[in-house]
Formats: C-alpha cells, sequence, structure tokens
C-alpha cells in the first residue's frame, strides 16, 4: 500500500520541476520547502556507479562538515586507565571501561557516536549485534577506533561525520539544518561531494555518480545538477 502525500507535501511538489537544479538554486528551494513544525535537516541521497557487495566497490569514510551539522553530538568513550581520564577532559558524554560494556549490553544507548581504544576492541566485539545495526560500531575506517580521543572527540562533536554506501550504492547523508543559509548548506554540501570523490573505490567501473537529490527531512526531492555542482568552486569549501 503507498504512503498517502499530505496536502502540505503535495504542495510544496508543485514547486519543485523535475530537472535537475544548480547547487545554489537547489539548495534555496530546500530551505523554502522545509515548512515542517519541526527544525528540518538537510539530507543528501547519492546514487553510485558501485556494488557494494564486491569489496573494492565499497564506500565507507568519514566528512567534516565545515559549517557543522547543527546537531549535538553526544559522545561515548570505552577506554581504560589513563585514557579514561584524557577522554573526560575532552569533552565525552560518558566514559568507562568494561563497566560501559556491561551497561551498553543491558541496553544503555544514550549516545550518538562511541568511541573505543583499540586495546579495547576485543572486549567491544561483542557488542557487534547490539552496535552494528544502528551503526554504532566503532571502527577504524570510521575514524572511531584511535587512541587519540582528544582529536576524535573535538571532531565529531564539531560536525565530523561517518557514512557509507547501502548495500544498493546508495548513499544518505544528513548535511547541515534546513535553517542554515543556502551558503553553509553549499560548503558542507561541496565538503561531501569533494570527500565521496576522494574516496572513490578502486572497483568503480564507469559512471561514478549516478544522480543527487536533496530534500529538507519532510520535503520534496530535489535534483541537483552533479556536473555543475563537482565544477562549482567555493571559497571555504576547498
Amino acid at each position: 500500500m503507498g504512503r498517502k502525500t499530505s496536502r502540505r507535501l503535495q504542495e510544496l511538489q508543485k514547486k519543485v520541476e523535475e530537472r535537475p537544479y544548480g547547487a545554489v538554486e537547489a539548495l534555496t528551494l530546500l530551505k523554502e520547502t522545509a515548512t515542517a513544525k519541526f527544525s528540518e535537516s538537510a539530507e543528501a541521497h547519492i546514487r553510485l556507479g558501485i556494488d557494494p557487495k564486491y569489496t573494492d566497490q565499497q564506500l565507507r569514510t568519514t566528512v567534516v562538515l565545515p559549517k557543522g551539522t547543527g546537531q549535538t553530538v553526544r559522545v561515548a568513550v570505552i577506554a581504560r586507565g589513563e585514557k579514561v581520564t584524557e577522554a573526560s577532559n575532552s569533552g565525552a558524554d560518558i566514559v568507562g571501561s568494561e563497566e560501559l560494556i556491561t551497561e551498553i549490553q543491558g541496553g544503555m544507548m544514550d549516545f550518538d557516536k562511541l568511541i573505543a581504544t583499540p586495546d579495547m576492541m576485543p572486549q567491544v566485539a561483542k557488542l557487534g549485534k547490539l552496535l552494528g545495526p544502528r551503526g554504532l560500531m566503532p571502527s577504524p575506517k570510521g575514524g572511531t577506533v584511535t587512541f587519540d580521543l582528544a582529536g576524535a572527540i573535538s571532531e565529531f562533536k564539531a560536525g565530523k561525520l561517518e557514512f557509507r554506501a547501502d548495500r544498493t550504492g546508495i548513499v544518505h547523508v544528513i548535511f547541515g539544518k534546513a535553517s542554515f543559509s543556502a551558503e553553509d548548506l553549499l560548503v558542507n554540501l561541496k565538503a561531501l561531494q569533494e570527500t565521496i570523490d576522494r574516496n572513490r573505490p578502486s572497483g568503480a567501473k564507469g559512471r561514478y555518480w549516478r544522480t543527487i537529490f536533496i530534500s529538507a527531512t519532510m520535503g520534496p526531492s530535489i535534483e541537483v545538477d552533479i556536473s555543475a555542482l563537482r565544477d562549482l568552486k567555493v571559497g571555504d569549501a576547498a
């Protein structure tokens, strides 16, 4: 059964033409169509020419959004010894060792990002079934398995995001709030585009970028002209 489209969304969809928009035009339209009663996020949905079932066609990396995410990120750290103190002093919201692993096993999930030191990973591994499906499992590729706790905590709190292509080769990323200025959203979107290009999997064949659509959380999808976005030079995003 198809979802019923609300009258609000039907009206907004009339504003969006079925064509690729220039990035600034698309972002301005995204802001105009963010009319829900809460603070909506700006979302990007990017279809890439990759088949992630092959290991050389997987994309999993991080991007630092220069203008931040607009969200408060709660960081938990699993470490031991002096690293526990370092994490606390660096602004982690929750810090612990084996006892924190036990708490998480018991269902405590009061965090958005989990960082672990490499020496704790053998114990953290048992949380895989719980954390994996939620995208919270620490990983070296995601920058969440590290001894540099101060650096990792400050980066994730400032706007560093981990993202990956799903099994159909689509990347879904929130790149700010719809309340950001179009200029700030553009700086963040450009940083995302450059990160995806820089991390092109070695096995990606043919055309890498297929389509990119952006939208506010409850707004209609707006197609962005990929070539124009890639050619665009943005002062802060260089």
